[in-house]
């Protein structure tokens, strides 16, 4: 029988993985220099953590998880975002007893079962933060910075971001009978989604991809902000002009979790057709205590890679993925195959990235073997060389070649 990946899924290959290893190496420098802390959390959780994180009337929750049984007759759900694993590790952790803002990055794979397309797989993976303990508008405003500055440092092209306030629970309040009063008259024409969320949730039905022309004309949730909200975003703006990171104000941005309050944002680049959503993110001031912790604020943002790899390939910006290799090591000679697999291992302890041939190939064969690895040198022992302790080293650029001893080819090489 021959089996295949799962559908949704992706092998990522030798000459693939490196342009994600590419990504994911800006990804962790980028966080340690704005100073977020890696966290790893598990791949699968309780079903409830994400039904009370994410949110009931969510796409997620409704139709998208992977949820199976345990052996224990429990509800367990591979994990659909980020967030919610992280909150709660946060509690129950108790690092909110840290004297400082905590501040977490992840990256790892995630699971929403979902139609496959470009950009959108079963199993996908995302980079994350998460700034917990503070309500200062600056925090926000680095949180989104950092994810546009790592849209910067990738090279992709027309980046922007899309910022809109979602208010908390007073001004979603008085928001959401003026909406009511703007959705109801259409009920009967919006999708099936829409009808059964209007009077649950009508703020998810703005995030609804079916019906988005409809509501070209729906009250703003901007004109129902609070006098603290309102001011909470207008310093969110002034800090993103100060650090000249270029936003638009976009008032039907409610992004699709149940969570979010106050800010909230997506980050975008030129990409194919509608894929242009690299991620996104927002505040969730009541998430950690909905998850059985104290009353804490919270920021952050997911953003797919999968996404960023779909869009530098289709803006043809190619990652520097090449590490050619240091030395490719070729015996002549039953003595020299022993010293050679000696000097092979030395030279990787040094830190050098050697290798040899084990195909017992033609030293021809083995000089095209070295070229196909971009290796910088070849060294070529043969028994006479080895009695008089002497390797030939070759420069593959330009094919010159000296006579070193061998026990000075580490530092040669080096």
């Amino acid at each position: 029988m021959a089996f295949q990946k799962p559908t949704g899924t992706q092998d990522l290959l030798p000459g693939t993985v490196e342009k994600w290893q590419y990504v994911e190496e800006k990804v962790r420098d980028i966080s340690r220099r704005f100073n977020y802390r890696e966290i790893r959390t598990p791949i699968f959780e309780q079903t409830e953590l994400f039904v009370r994180g994410v949110g009931e009337t969510t796409d997620v929750v409704e139709k998208e998880m992977y949820t199976f049984k345990d052996k224990g007759d429990r509800s367990m759900t591979l994990r659909p975002e980020g967030t919610a694993g992280v909150v709660r590790s946060f509690v129950e952790n108790k690092l909110y007893g840290e004297p400082d803002v905590t501040k977490l990055y992840y990256v790892g794979p995630m699971f929403r079962y979902e139609r496959p397309q470009a950009g959108r797989q079963r199993q996908f993976h995302q980079f994350g933060i998460e700034a917990l303990g503070a309500t200062d508008p600056a925090i926000d405003a680095e949180v989104i910075a950092m994810g546009y500055q790592l849209c910067v440092e990738l090279g992709l092209k027309d980046v922007r971001v899309e910022v809109n306030s979602v208010g908390n629970a007073s001004s979603r309040a008085a928001y959401r009978q003026r909406l009511l009063d703007f959705l109801l008259p259409m009920k009967d024409t919006l999708c099936k989604d829409c009808q059964s969320r209007i009077e649950r949730n009508p703020l998810r039905v703005l995030d609804c991809k079916v019906d988005q022309d409809k509501f070209t004309d729906a009250p703003s949730i901007l004109d129902s902000l609070d006098e603290e909200c309102s001011t909470h975003f207008a310093k969110v703006q002034s800090y993103l002009n100060d650090m000249n990171v270029e936003f638009t104000l976009n008032s039907r941005l409610v992004r699709g979790l149940d969570y979010y309050t106050m800010t909230a944002f997506e980050f975008k680049a030129q990409g194919i057709g509608a894929i242009d959503t690299i991620g996104g993110g927002g505040r969730y001031n009541g998430l950690v205590g909905d998850l059985g912790g104290p009353d804490q604020p919270g920021i952050g943002f997911g953003m797919g890679l999968e996404r960023i790899q779909l869009i530098l390939e289709h803006q043809g910006i190619a990652a520097d993925t090449s590490k050619p290799l240091d030395v490719y090591l070729i015996p002549l000679g039953e003595a020299a195959e022993r010293e050679v697999t000696k000097q092979l291992f030395l030279l990787r302890q040094a830190g050098i990235a050697a290798e040899r041939d084990y195909l017992n190939r033609k030293m021809k064969a083995q000089m095209k073997a070295a070229d196909r690895l971009h290796t910088r040198y070849t060294a070529i022992l043969g028994d006479d060389e080895l009695e008089r302790g002497e390797i030939a080293l070759k420069a593959m650029a330009t094919g010159e070649q000296r006579t070193v001893r061998l026990d000075e080819l580490k530092d040669a090489l080096i």
